[in-house]
């Protein structure tokens, strides 16, 4: 006896949010079914409604969770499922499915899966459209335990029809004009083992290539639907760097006009340095790297592998190259001091990066979760609270109180400026105002309105 999950509807993918992109947590699973039969729709509520009609006719519901965000709304997502369509599959998969799988099969989901997930989803409703009583290779359900999957995968080119167009998404601003842009990845995992970031508790310094064929395929069909700028979701571009210069090179041949931009570590801005002029020419126009902070002792404490001697070396060659850097800050952890957080905002005007980075970088707060390496480091012990189940984080207080007013401040102030569009050097200036104990109220921005731009997307929460 079979259960028909081939007929159109069966199979419903849902994306809650994934950084302001089309969502590749959606099309490359959905390119995976296809290649398989199977016929299924897709939902991305972070651009969309939540369609009622395709829960209620849907008989397995795969819910993307790649990040806490994502996390979050799925839950509610489950909710909404089980009110409409009691008796569906509904299966979380992505990094925090497999970090909080134990939560997620306890509130309404019937499996999870971490780790190249794509395989072993379409393996999952394979198994249940036969009604197999048989566990599926690392999915978890109640009573199964099963680990990530983290076997190389037979890639399919990710399928984007059904989803919202491009244009819904994030876009690329560049000297005041919004530019379509797309979304791919040339590599999944990563090689490096911070303390903080979700991936290696899943991957565990793993990373896995996408064949330069997928991805070009796919950028071709990007192309086509009107993206003039890409953005490589790697969660480091340069893990495989011979690779990624290859899928780059390949990608300006073919588009020559098409530019891009890319996430990289530090330390591997500072190894590659000879290849950022290569990847200049092809079109590259800012580079995202996860500066964290310029602290020893943070540094040390989350395993970033570099030096703010560094940090400033690869600022360096990065626009040596002619590319903008966009460094990224956890402003708020418990070991951050006062003096830390004045001295990065004094890095960023002191080296010409108040427009490189967005303000609501100067808000973030260091996030524990289930399953984090930082949940029972020695360091975090003494600060770490009880976990909130429903935010998906551990609770931690800083030991200087003044700090955690700090946060709240910076955090309303953001709030008002974002409502009130004010300039984005106009709010580090005010934020600036705030951290040196002073009002913020009447502070005079140093720079010009009319300055040029640092292109950037138009999403702030990369």
């Amino acid at each position: 006896m079979t259960t028909n999950l081939r007929s159109p509807g069966a199979v419903l993918l849902i994306s809650c949010y994934e950084l302001g992109h089309q969502p590749l947590g959606v099309a490359m699973p959905l390119g995976f079914l296809r290649k398989a039969g199977f016929q299924a729709e897709v939902n991305d509520i972070a651009v969309e409604d939540f369609d009622e009609q395709k829960a209620a006719r849907a008989r397995f519901v795969g819910i993307a969770v790649p990040m806490h965000t994502a996390l979050r709304l799925g839950v509610r997502v489950i909710d909404r499922i089980r009110e409409i369509n009691p008796d569906c599959h509904i299966c979380c998969y992505g990094l925090y499915a497999a970090l909080n799988s134990d939560y997620l099969l306890s509130h309404g989901a019937d499996s999870c899966i971490g780790g190249e997930y794509d395989g072993p989803l379409t393996a999952l409703v394979e198994s249940l459209e036969q009604e197999s009583s048989l566990p599926v290779l690392s999915v978890v359900q109640p009573q199964h335990e099963a680990s990530p999957h983290l076997e190389r995968l037979s890639f399919a080119v990710p399928a984007r029809d059904g989803l919202p167009p491009l244009e819904a998404y994030a876009q690329l601003d560049h000297n005041g004009e919004k530019r379509t842009a797309g979304y791919v990845e040339a590599s999944r995992g990563c090689l490096h083992l911070c303390t903080h970031c979700p991936i290696p508790p899943v991957y565990g310094g793993r990373f896995f290539i996408v064949p330069k064929e997928i991805v070009l395929e796919d950028l071709r069909r990007q192309v086509e639907a009107g993206a003039t700028h890409i953005t490589f979701g790697d969660p480091d571009f340069l893990n495989g760097p011979k690779h990624s210069l290859g899928v780059v090179q390949a990608m300006h041949d073919e588009f020559p006009s098409l530019t891009f931009d890319f996430t990289a570590k530090v330390e591997h801005l500072l190894k590659r340095g000879e290849d950022l002029p290569e990847f200049a020419k092809a079109g590259c126009l800012f580079i995202i790297t996860a500066v964290e902070s310029l602290s020893e002792r943070v540094l040390t404490i989350l395993d970033k592998n570099h030096t703010r001697e560094e940090v400033v070396s690869a600022m360096r060659f990065v626009r040596d190259a002619g590319i903008a850097p966009r460094p990224t800050w956890v402003a708020f952890t418990p070991w951050t001091t006062w003096e830390d957080y004045c001295e990065v905002l004094e890095f960023v005007e002191s080296e010409g990066l108040i427009d490189n980075v967005d303000p609501i970088q100067f808000a973030v707060r260091l996030l524990i979760p289930p399953g984090s390496w930082l949940a029972n480091h020695p360091e975090t012990l003494p600060h770490r609270g009880p976990l909130d189940e429903a935010a998906f984080s551990y609770r931690w207080t800083h030991p200087d109180p003044r700090m955690d007013q700090l946060h709240r401040d910076v955090s309303k102030l953001l709030e008002e400026d974002t409502q009130a569009e004010v300039d984005a050097a106009m709010t580090f200036y005010r934020i600036k105002e705030l951290a040196h104990g002073r009002p913020p109220d009447g502070v005079v921005c140093l720079l010009p309105g009319d300055r040029e731009r640092v292109p950037c997307m138009t999403e702030t929460w990369f």
